[in-house]
């Protein structure tokens, strides 16, 4: 019998992981559930919106992916069907085939490994965590449940990403550094020292949203852009 699937929240990460699952894994997808009423009977890349969240109590067979960007959103998400009666049993884990998961990695329940990354030795991975494409994850490096690690994300030795912390493309953590539970770390940046939970850091090094840097004071310094008229921008990832 072949084993079922609904993909929950509709979004452009939900989208990315159907087409794995499709072109890699023996699932039937056979929807998404989102809250969103208007979505509701529509398609999405060829699967139905079957219905809210709240439904998933008329889909008792099917496994669950959750697929909301935001781990905090992934978090509420569990909370959620815990109450309806959901239980651990029934979230699926997705890694693409290009990804080799050494002898002493582990990957919890619920996580979603896309294609390129790369773990080497004793690499553990939590619950309901997303790693995006081409992340590097080196030796005893730890992400706590419900953190995300956007596309090109790099972690030293030993780093611990906190429950529900949140790191920007591109982004570089020095080894046995810690990003704290329910950080961002914005794209880009360079983490050289233990980051605070619930702090944004962004910056070369990483430092505090709104707080200059050394190099940044430098370039004001010498008549580059001004703080008032410099942007940044952080990113906010999939949208469930």
């Amino acid at each position: 019998m072949t084993p079922q699937l609904i993909l929950v929240a509709a979004s452009g990460l939900a989208r990315e992981v159907l087409a794995v699952v499709r072109a890699h894994t023996d699932y039937e997808v056979v929807g998404y559930l989102d809250d969103d009423v208007a979505r509701h009977g529509t398609m999405l890349d060829g699967a139905p919106v079957l219905g809210g969240l709240d439904s998933v109590t008329d889909h008792p067979g099917p496994d669950l992916l959750i697929c909301a960007g935001r781990g905090r959103s992934r978090e509420l998400i569990v909370e959620r069907f815990e109450a309806l009666g959901v239980f651990p049993v029934r979230y699926a884990t997705v890694v693409h085939p290009s990804v080799d998961v050494p002898a002493g990695c582990d990957i919890g329940t619920g996580s979603i490994v896309l294609a390129g990354v790369a773990l080497t030795t004793a690499v553990t991975v939590g619950s309901h965590v997303v790693v995006m494409p081409n992340v590097t994850l080196t030796h005893d490096c730890v992400v706590q449940d419900f953190g995300t690690l956007c596309a090109g994300v790099s972690l030293g030795g030993a780093v611990v990403v906190g429950r529900g912390a949140y790191v920007g493309m591109n982004a570089g953590v020095r080894e046995h550094v810690r990003v704290g539970a329910g950080a961002t770390l914005g794209m880009g940046a360079a983490l050289l020292e233990d980051q605070p939970d619930g702090e944004t850091w962004v910056g070369v090094p990483a430092r505090p949203l709104g707080e200059e840097s050394g190099r940044a004071r430098h370039r004001w310094a010498v008549g580059a852009a001004s703080p008032e008229n410099e942007a940044v921008t952080i990113d906010e990832g999939a949208r469930a």
